[in-house]
């Protein structure tokens, strides 16, 4: 028997953790936001039916939210980072192999013995522990699975949120019904190279000349074509790749001027770009700083300056960083503008393995012997979040919940799961105390 596939997708990932922890917004259309309350970018099926596109600005929808009572959320990626850990951990444990491919979505690698019933008793065990309602598609290779999940996701009530393509009419009929755009991989160029070989349907693509399509598609055209019909192109991936850079960047919620103000954001981010880089035990060779006007904002004069360098000495420490972005910026910082964003890249990024210390340090201040670093990140782990850190350095301001840089987020939930101040209060004792 072939060893089969199958993803596991969250569905409306973001309002479904909203809701886990605010049952009154069951059954209510709610839409979750993005970065400074910006676009719409997670809907629940209620804001679907009233015809909320997805990654539409927020003012343009207001009409519509303000008469059907749209719940509106900003975006708490801490909240959603975790829950999706809690999602995996679940998914981790029915799998032979597993790659997360996203924050709501991972591919599995079926045991032999793993069908319909044991399909719908993971679903049931996530929605169980997590509240996290999920969909599940099984096929042989990637491409068949996610095509299995999106009739599962699209015929919840039929399916039960499960789904196999397997082979014969029953496939063939469903992928005759579905437009080659729907498939993994395929956008709108590529879907319009299909149709000119006359091909607009899965089931045509899937019944296509593997020469004709190679010659028009190339390898990766092939490889897809090889995959709808069953043979497996594309492995899983256990371990993520290396990372090739880390980049801290977020939009002000007000223009900035002054450069003392550019200062203590940009602190932020080398801070939050350092842990990061800790966090998978790599060091930096570049630092690369960049600012931003915005260019939305006509009438305005546009500014939007980078500087970079390459170290001598590869560094993780925050301190070091901090000290070279800040250099950087007062290098590309000219007063008279109304920046909109700051940001840092952490570069040319190398592993235990590569990394290899010089005796002298020229531009990078020497790390001290106690580290530093890895007791903050142990105790912000513990106490806080990385967003907001208990512990902070001193060129990050003492404005720590405050801050004109901050991003607007007006209508955020509580880090229901990370922080022991925001734990959900769930009933009073009999002395009239709060119990959590």
């Amino acid at each position: 028997m072939k060893s089969r596939l199958a993803l596991v997708d969250c569905n409306n990932f973001f309002c479904s953790c909203e809701r886990v922890f605010d049952p009154s917004l069951m059954g209510k259309p709610v839409v979750v936001l993005s970065n400074n309350d910006g676009c719409i970018i997670s809907r629940s099926e209620e804001s679907k039916a009233l015809g909320i596109p997805m990654g539409a600005p927020l003012h343009e929808q207001q009409e519509v939210i303000r008469r059907n009572g749209v719940k509106v959320m900003s975006s708490n990626y801490t909240l959603y980072g975790d829950m999706s850990a809690r999602v995996m951990t679940i998914l981790r444990e029915a799998a032979t192999k597993m790659e997360v491919y996203s924050i709501d979505e991972a591919f599995l690698e079926l045991p032999e013995n793993f069908g319909f019933q044991e399909a719908r008793a993971l679903r049931a065990k996530v929605l169980r522990w997590t509240g996290i309602p999920v969909c599940i598609g099984m096929g042989e290779t990637k491409m068949l699975a996610k095509l299995a999940n999106r009739h599962a996701k699209k015929n919840r009530e039929k399916s039960g949120g499960v789904f196999e393509m397997g082979e014969g009419a029953e496939a063939e009929e469903l992928m005759a019904g579905v437009a080659c755009d729907a498939l993994w991989g395929v956008g709108k160029n590529l879907s319009r190279r299909l149709a000119g070989l006359g091909i607009t349907t899965v089931l045509e693509f899937k019944k296509a000349d593997p020469v004709q399509i190679r010659k028009s598609l190339g390898v990766l055209g092939e490889r897809m074509l090889r995959e709808v019909n069953g043979t497996r192109c594309l492995q899983l991936e256990e371990m993520p790749p290396d990372r090739k850079g880390v980049m801290a960047s977020r939009s002000f919620g007000a223009p900035l001027e002054e450069l003392e103000e550019l200062e203590e954001a940009l602190a932020h981010h080398v801070a939050r770009a350092g842990e990061k880089v800790r966090r998978f035990h790599l060091w930096a060779t570049r630092v690369d700083v960049f600012l931003q006007t915005n260019r939305f904002q006509k009438g305005e004069p546009q500014y939007c300056p980078g500087a970079g360098v390459n170290l001598t000495q590869a560094t993780n420490g925050t301190a070091a960083l901090m000290g070279i972005a800040a250099k950087l910026l007062k290098k590309i910082y000219r007063p008279g503008y109304k920046y909109k964003k700051v940001g840092v890249m952490l570069g040319g990024l190398v592993g235990a393995g590569a990394y290899q210390p010089v005796l002298a340090l020229e531009g990078v201040r020497e790390e001290p012997k106690l580290d530093i670093d890895k007791i903050v990140d142990e105790i912000n782990r513990k106490l806080g979040d990385r967003k907001n850190p208990v512990i902070t350095r001193g060129s990050m301001g003492n404005r720590r919940l405050g801050g004109a840089w901050r991003m607007k987020s007006g209508h955020r939930s509580p880090a229901y799961t990370t922080s022991w101040s925001q734990l959900p209060v769930v009933g009073l004792g009999k002395s009239g105390a709060k119990r959590s």
